[in-house]
């Protein structure tokens, strides 16, 4: 347990009965229905939507909504719980949990006002609905403020023209949010928030990418061609979107942090018990100092990953400032889980290598953590920023 003297700061990691059963429902579920599957989807590319139904009937896809809008209302210590014990056995499932619970409906949770919510939250709670989250654009990555897609509002609708790429569930998802630049080119003032439905007019999937890692998550371009949606789906005022995606991103890097330590433990463990098992010259690798200091590296930075994740979760729980310390969660969990899961490939030698063994999967998923929703060396600008206040 680490506490400090200073309320603002001042956490505790014990944890609780109701983390502990969520663990165990989760962990249960993993190895019961995604662990068989995992490499048939990789191998095809193929997104298991019936999973997904699955998790939302056991409120694993609205874990932050409130129970008056069909979600679980808890907080980001179990949230972080469930992703973890997700990514632990499929980082690809992991990444569209988070996605779906942390930015399209964590975004309308936030944001939206009550008529929006009753309307969108229970079918995004309950998985009725997938959901998408649209800022990343092909010529922008980063550089959100100078975004391409526009809304215009004529008369009682905003007419959307653009595309957003790299967006988990841009094809299969049934509602998204999605900022559009509304205002001047390169002013943070000058970005909305809309939510876009599935079936409306002018709203189409592109390609979809073939990645590397992360291979059963979606991942497409979302067009807008003459897009036309009901100004009442706006979020907020027009002109907050910017600033709402960034809060939103927050509580993001909690999320893709979590998708790392569950990767990196996943790895870990697969590692772990390999080197118990596996035999050279009459003795367990394990007993060999080579393998035996890189165990102890691993274990010692999921910890320390762990910890990060759990100080800004509180402070998220407890709607205390926590950009620095999400990112500071993000950048070093992303670079653990790549490191973690790298050793663990070192650790299984050959047979790291072939796709027989679990680790090169978690290998190939790391990569992902370190780019999406912010690659490393933002964070680094974003916790920089931050200390410099100081």
């Amino acid at each position: 347990m680490l506490e400090t003297m200073d309320s603002s700061v001042g956490y505790s990691f014990s944890t609780s009965e109701n983390q502990e059963m969520i663990k165990a429902m989760v962990r249960d579920f993993a190895e019961k229905h995604i662990r068989p599957n995992v490499m048939e989807w990789d191998e095809a590319q193929y997104f298991p939507l019936p999973v997904f139904k699955a998790l939302g009937e056991l409120g694993l896809m609205g874990v932050l909504v409130p129970e008056n809008y069909g979600g679980s209302g808890f907080g980001y210590q179990e949230y972080v719980d469930v992703i973890v014990e997700v990514a632990r056995v499929c980082g690809s499932i992991g990444l569209s949990v988070a996605a779906h619970n942390s930015l399209c409906t964590g975004h309308i949770l936030a944001f939206a006002n009550d008529v929006q919510k009753e309307k969108w939250l229970p079918k995004l709670a309950s998985a009725e609905w997938i959901g998408a989250w649209g800022l990343t654009e092909a010529n922008t990555g980063s550089d959100a403020l100078r975004m391409m897609t526009t809304a215009v509002l004529d008369g009682d609708e905003y007419v959307i023209n653009g595309a957003k790429n790299w967006i988990t569930h841009g094809k299969t998802g049934d509602v998204a949010v999605v900022m559009v630049r509304t205002g001047e080119k390169g002013d943070s003032k000058g970005i909305s928030a809309i939510v876009v439905e599935r079936g409306t007019a002018g709203f189409s999937a592109g390609k979809k990418e073939n990645k590397l890692g992360m291979r059963a998550s979606e991942t497409t371009e979302m067009i807008f061609d003459n897009c036309r949606v009901p100004k009442e789906n706006l979020l907020g005022e027009e002109g907050e979107g910017f600033k709402q995606a960034m809060k939103v991103l927050d509580g993001g890097r909690i999320s893709i942090a979590a998708l790392s330590l569950g990767i990196a433990k996943g790895a870990y463990e697969a590692a772990l018990a390999y080197a118990k098992e596996r035999h050279q010259f009459g003795q367990p690798i394990a007993s060999f100092q080579g393998i035996s200091f890189k165990l102890a590296d691993m274990a010692t930075e999921i910890e320390a990953a762990e910890l990060l994740i759990r100080q800004a979760a509180d402070l998220k729980n407890r709607g205390l400032p926590m950009t620095k310390e999400s990112a500071m969660a993000k950048y070093f969990a992303s670079e653990v889980a790549v490191r973690v899961s790298t050793d663990a490939v070192q650790i299984f030698g050959g047979y790291g290598y072939t796709k027989d063994f679990p680790v090169e999967k978690f290998y190939r998923d790391s990569k992902l953590c370190t780019i999406g929703e912010g690659t490393s060396e933002i964070q680094k600008i974003v916790i920089a920023r931050e200390v410099l206040k100081d």
